[in-house]
């Protein structure tokens, strides 16, 4: 089992920058067999996907929305992903998940079996 806490949210303006962190308590092996990935939830809609890296890091994937401002990331000597976000835009604030995988790519929550708890990202125009 997997158990994963998000951290990093804030409050910023737009133009700004944040970096969310999503630490794992299982085993360094477990962890690294794992796709990560982020999605969002903004108000009143649906959740998203966001970004998604391969076990190896090797492989990304980014929705179009993001592509050149987020930066997804791992170390599994840390058993922790990063998303790193700059240019922030108001239409960004939503609570950000990280949630693994066993298959890549893949922006389907269906195919995510363990989930964090969120973390808040306000973007302020």
């Amino acid at each position: 089992q997997v158990q994963l806490v998000e951290s990093g949210g804030g409050l910023v303006q737009a133009g700004g920058s944040l970096r969310l962190s999503c630490a794992a308590s299982a085993s360094k092996r477990t962890f690294s067999n794992y796709a990560v990935g982020w999605f969002r939830q903004a108000p009143g809609k649906e959740r998203k996907f966001v970004a998604a890296i391969i076990w190896s890091g090797g492989s990304t994937d980014y929705t179009d929305s993001v592509k050149g401002r987020f930066t997804i990331s791992r170390d599994n000597a840390k058993n922790t992903v990063y998303l790193q976000m700059n240019s922030l835009k108001p239409e960004d604030t939503a609570v950000y998940y990280c949630a693994t995988s066993a298959a890549f790519p893949t922006n389907n929550q269906v195919n995510y079996d363990y989930w964090g708890q969120g973390t808040q990202v306000t973007v302020s125009s």
